[in-house]
């Protein structure tokens, strides 16, 4: 009878156990067809979709493929670049039924990372060829240059206990260390001073290694200065062109202790990514040495042909075509840069690049920050500069970044009747406007960019102002705000946003307003935003939405964090500005607490997702999430347009899920992929640069755009006196969600 009844409990565990699997494989093909246009099948066949076993999870196609190839034979396995998921097609159908029914729900570890499997049958899968692009002119790579036993030599020449810095110039940067030889290259003005060699030339274990490239022609002379830089995992060196008049044509590169990607950008916008392997040598003459920046992108992982591609020479796999990748930890990297130190002006046939011909050789200063406003036309021209043009500049890399919507604002938006009118003031990429199909869902943004790719998710939207929305008064069930108001850079204009929200509401109407919260620590409870502070890249994680996760509130278990508005109102009292000197706004460092309500936040663009309708114009004072999803005619393999390079993700691991990371999303104002940290203003502590135009890096040239937007953030208390001014109409409820103050208004009825 016992064994009776506990197989009977262990046949409903299981039957749990499998609901689960199914509901959370549901999931799945909804969120790959809603974000990336991907229809699974509902009958088997030979091809299916892994979800979560994506190169975009961390997840290696060595792993992978093991695990399917019990399953049986595996005839192709595509696997995209950045993306969570991944495409198998077996040998029969049998096998990938099998696939279907013993991986589903399994859990995969690679690494330190784990992911759950969810897989799907598609009818087809297409892959574009894969194709070479040519290296830069003048670009050279010699793999195996060095033998492991040069290799060992050579690193072990370099001393870095030594703390005498007259003779190698030792230095310890933001993300790497550096040592000099023979000369020093100064930072601060990206040259050499010429009249003062160093004491330490360079080390004698070189010589054989520079006269076999004067032997092979790689170079006329011997290099007299050597510049050793040592990588740990995760870091890296933003783009950059050699000075022109600091050193003469050839630069040779040895890449020592482990492989890593470097970029090279023309200034064409066109994109070459370059594996250099381990005990290799880069030559960079001419063109690619004057005129395209080189940069590695700081990260844990590259994403790397899985073999060594057949490329022609003086070619290179184009990796945003390649479906046979996989991922490359990164190790500690040691490279040996070795130049001959120029004695005259550059004479070189890029003039626009050279700084002996009038191009600058150091980064212009930053502008000054900008002051906080005094009257309304102040106030309109800094929201225009650091809210409207910046919003329409990261338009798409920002949507790329929301996903899926905050699970308190979803059940207001589920919570109103069928045939319910709603606006969403401050749309963004329309993420919240599909979330209940049962009422009239209509958005409005500053941002003509984001409004475009709410129409493109077929969406409706139109382009409005939040403190001018043409609809009719009284026209609205209910009106969303969320992460909007605090965009507003005095109080007379957030108050005229909240009013502008109750004009639309009809009498007994509701409105549901997030804003970004001064206390990113409330009730003993950090917000996701302090607590990810130490991940590798934090820089785009600014705003609320990046606090938010599928879990919803992390308030704690039995207490509510819904309050009275008296009770909140009571416990404001305005902060001291205590980093706004002399009336000017300070640059925020992102991940850590506020001290200040007035201030910018910084936004470091991707590569490649600044387009050129995106140029700056109007942006959006409504805090603009979502994402712009990259639909694809069919399940294809080549999902990212005609650049030379996949966009590889700075992320330093990988991310846990697909139904934790890719359908929730990164949070508020955040953006999971940035780049170089070497530019980070907040990061970094460099708080002096404000523009919202690109800035420049710590050293060689010009990092990957850093844009700032103005932030109000709200004290404990502070919505509810600002709500509270508004006459007609009462705060039914109020709460503090995962770094941001929220309420619920409701209009008062006739």
């Amino acid at each position: 009878m016992e064994a009776s009844v506990g197989n009977n409990m262990e046949a409903v565990r299981r039957s749990k156990e499998d609901r689960k699997v199914i509901r959370k494989q549901l999931k799945a093909s909804h969120t790959l067809l809603k974000h990336e246009g991907i229809s699974t099948a509902p009958q088997p066949t030979k091809s299916l979709v892994v979800a979560n076993g994506g190169l975009g999870n961390g997840v290696s196609r060595e792993a992978l493929s093991a695990a399917l190839n019990e399953m049986g034979e595996v005839e192709t396995l595509i696997m995209h670049p950045h993306k969570p998921y991944a495409f198998v097609t077996y040998r029969s159908e049998e096998s990938a039924r099998k696939a279907h029914t013993h991986l589903n729900g399994e859990k995969l570890q690679c690494g330190e990372n784990s992911v759950t499997l969810y897989l799907s049958y598609v009818d087809s899968v297409t892959c574009q060829e894969e194709v070479s692009v040519p290296l830069p002119d003048g670009l050279v790579l010699v793999e195996d240059f060095v033998s492991p036993e040069e290799e060992a030599l050579l690193l072990a020449a370099v001393d870095w206990s030594s703390t005498n810095d007259d003779v190698t110039a030792q230095k310890a940067l933001k993300h790497r260390r550096v040592k000099h030889y023979g000369f020093e290259f100064r930072y601060d003005n990206n040259n050499v001073d010429k009249d003062k060699p160093l004491a330490a030339g360079i080390p004698q274990e070189c010589l054989a290694v520079l006269e076999r490239c004067v032997k092979n022609k790689h170079v006329d002379i011997l290099p007299d200065q050597l510049t050793v830089n040592q990588y740990e995992s995760g870091q890296g060196i933003p783009p950059h062109v050699d000075t022109h008049s600091a050193f003469e044509d050839a630069i040779l590169s040895l890449s020592l202790g482990a492989k890593t990607v470097m970029e090279f950008r023309h200034p064409d916008g066109r994109l070459v990514a370059v594996v250099l392997p381990e005990r290799s040598l880069l030559v960079m003459k001419g063109e690619s040495r004057y005129l395209w920046t080189h940069g590695i992108t700081p990260r844990k992982f590259d994403m790397v042909p899985a073999c060594d591609p057949q490329s022609p020479a003086h070619t290179t796999p184009d990796l945003s075509t390649y479906s046979n990748l996989t991922l490359s930890k990164r190790d500690t990297r040691t490279s040996f840069t070795f130049r001959k130190i120029r004695h005259e002006p550059c004479g070189c046939a890029f003039p626009s690049a050279c700084d002996s011909q009038g191009a600058p050789s150091a980064p212009s200063p930053p502008p000054p920050p900008p002051s906080l406003p005094c009257c309304h036309a102040d106030a309109a021209l800094l929201e225009e500069e650091y809210v409207h043009r910046v919003y329409d500049a990261i338009a798409s890399h920002f949507s790329s970044t929301r996903h899926s919507p905050w699970p308190r604002v979803c059940h207001f938006l589920s919570s109103l009747p069928a045939g319910s009118v709603l606006a969403d003031v401050g749309c963004g990429n329309g993420k919240y406007l599909g979330v209940n199909p049962e009422v009239a869902a209509v958005g409005c943004d500053r941002s003509s960019a984001l409004v475009h790719i709410c129409a493109e998710r077929g969406f409706q939207a139109f382009v409005s102002d939040a403190l001018s929305v043409p609809l009719r008064t009284a026209s609205c069930d209910a009106c969303i705000s969320i992460a909007v108001i605090h965009h507003f850079s005095t109080q007379e204009r957030r108050l005229a946003a909240v009013r502008e929200l109750v004009r639309l509401l009809q009498p007994g109407g509701r409105a549901l307003i997030y804003v970004w919260a001064f206390e990113q620590e409330y009730n003993k409870q950090r917000s996701k935003y302090l607590k990810d502070q130490n991940q590798e890249h934090p820089e785009n994680h600014s705003a609320t939405e990046n606090t938010q996760t599928t879990g919803g509130s992390q308030e704690p278990h039995g207490t509510s964090s819904v309050h009275t508005s008296r009770h909140l109102e009571d416990n404001y009292r305005p902060v001291e500005n205590i980093d706004v000197t002399d009336g000017k706004l300070s640059v925020h460092t992102n991940r850590t607490a506020f001290n200040t309500q007035d201030l910018l936040v910084p936004w470091h663009l991707k590569e490649g997702k600044k387009r050129a309708e995106e140029e700056p114009r109007d942006g959006g004072k409504k805090d603009k999430r979502k994402e712009k999803s990259q639909k694809t005619s069919g399940n294809t393999c080549s999902a990212y347009g005609s650049s030379s390079i996949a966009k590889l993700d700075c992320n330093p691991g990988p991310s846990p899920g697909f139904l934790s990371d890719m359908c929730s999303g990164s949070g508020p104002e955040t953006s999971d992929a940035t780049h170089s940290p070497d530019s980070k203003p907040g990061a970094s502590g460099d708080t002096t640069q404000t523009s919202s135009s690109a800035l420049k890096s710590e050293s060689e040239s010009s990092p990957a755009p850093v844009f700032h937007r103005y932030y109000h953030v709200f004290q404990q208390g502070e919505l509810e006196q600002l709500c509270g001014q508004e006459a007609g109409v009462k705060v039914q409820s109020s709460y503090h969600d995962q770094g941001n103050w929220c309420v619920i208004l409701v209009k008062d009825a006739l």
